[in-house]
C-alpha cells in the first residue's frame, strides 16, 4: 500500500527529536518509551518557545502543553497522560511544571539534562526549582545547550521539498501525482482527520486550508504574495511545510475572533497560514504574561 523512498526522500517527514541519551543514560533510562516520547513532543515545542522568546523574567523557556493536547498527540487516555507527565516530573526530573491557577494550564520547563555529570546531577535540578518566576538566579554552566539542531526558517534542502527537477530527485513526479504526494504530506503532517473531529463545525474551513496549502507548495511562481509583500517561492514554500496541528488551530481561532471584513478570505488565509508559527506563540505568551500580571 504504501511506495518506497527513493533518494534523499527520507528526510520529507517531519520529525520529532527524542535524545539518545534516553535511552543510554543510566539515571533516566528506566521510564517508559512512551515517556521518552512525550518528552520529545515537548522538545519540539521548546524549540518555537526559545525562538520566539516565550521566557520568564529569569530567561528560563517554557511551554504550554495541556493534557488535552497530550491525549491528542499520543493518542491515549486522560490517566495515561497524567501519567507520563507524572513520571517525567518525579521519577526523572525532566520537568516541572508550575500552575498558574484560576483554571490557567500550567507552564511547564523542559529540563536540559545534556552535559551533566552525576556529581552534579542534584544540582541542575536545584537550580531550575527555585523561584523560576519571581526570583532572578543564575543557571548553573551545565544547563549550556548543545545541541546542533534547532527548528529555523531555513530552505528545505531535500529535492522533493526544495522544487528541484524530477530527474535530479530521481523520482518520476508530474501533475497529479505531485500535487497527490504533497496533499498526502499535509494529511499527515496536520493530522487532518484528527481536526476534522475535534472542529466538525469547521470541516468546511478546514479542506480550504488544505486545498490553499497543496495548491501554494505546487506553485510553479517564482514569488509568493504574503500579506501585500512578494516572498521568494522556496521561503513561503519551507514555511508552510513545516506547520502542524498546533497552528491550525491557532489560524481557525484568529478567524473566530477576527471582527473585521475580509476581502480576499485566500490571501487572508494564506498569510495567516504563513505567519502563524510566529503569532501563535506571541499571542500565548502575551495571555499568559497578561495572567500573570492580574495573578501579582
Amino acid at each position: 500500500m504504501f511506495d518506497y523512498f527513493y533518494g534523499g526522500q527520507a528526510d520529507l517527514f517531519s520529525f520529532y527529536r527524542i535524545p539518545k541519551a534516553l535511552f543510554t543514560d543510566a539515571r533516566i533510562r528506566s521510564i517508559s518509551c512512551e515517556s521518552k516520547v512525550l518528552y520529545g513532543l515537548l522538545l519540539d515545542r521548546m524549540s518555537l518557545s526559545a525562538k520566539n522568546g516565550w521566557m520568564d523574567s529569569t530567561g528560563r523557556v517554557y511551554i504550554i502543553f495541556t493534557v488535552e493536547e497530550i491525549m491528542e498527540s499520543l493518542a491515549c487516555g486522560n490517566k495515561k497522560a497524567v501519567g507520563l507527565l507524572h513520571e517525567l516530573e518525579e521519577k526523572a526530573g525532566l520537568i516541572e511544571r508550575r500552575r498558574q491557577g484560576l483554571g490557567k494550564p500550567n507552564l511547564i520547563y523542559v529540563k536540559n539534562f545534556s552535559e551533566v555529570s552525576d556529581g552534579n546531577f542534584q544540582k541542575c535540578q536545584n537550580d531550575t526549582s527555585r523561584g523560576v518566576v519571581s526570583t532572578r538566579q543564575e543557571m548553573s554552566k551545565g544547563h549550556g545547550n548543545k545541541t546542533n539542531q534547532n527548528y529555523t526558517d531555513s530552505i528545505e534542502t531535500d529535492p522533493f521539498l526544495s522544487g528541484e527537477t524530477d530527474e535530479d530527485a530521481g523520482m518520476e513526479l508530474e501533475g497529479k501525482d505531485s500535487r497527490a504526494r504533497y496533499q498526502n504530506y499535509f494529511l499527515n503532517q496536520l493530522n487532518f482527520d484528527s481536526l476534522l473531529a475535534s472542529h466538525p463545525e469547521d470541516e468546511e474551513l478546514l479542506r480550504e486550508m488544505l486545498e490553499l496549502l497543496v495548491d501554494t507548495v505546487c506553485s510553479n511562481r517564482k514569488m509568493i504574495r504574503i500579506a501585500g509583500d512578494d516572498k521568494p517561492f522556496e521561503v513561503v514554500k519551507g514555511k508552510l511545510m513545516k506547520l502542524d496541528s498546533d497552528h491550525i488551530r491557532f489560524v481557525l481561532t484568529c478567524m473566530k475572533e477576527n471582527t473585521t471584513q475580509v476581502r480576499n478570505m485566500r490571501q487572508y488565509l494564506l498569510a495567516a497560514l504563513y505567519n502563524a508559527p510566529l503569532t501563535m506563540y506571541n499571542y500565548y505568551a502575551a495571555r499568559v504574561q497578561h495572567d500573570l500580571n492580574k495573578c501579582s
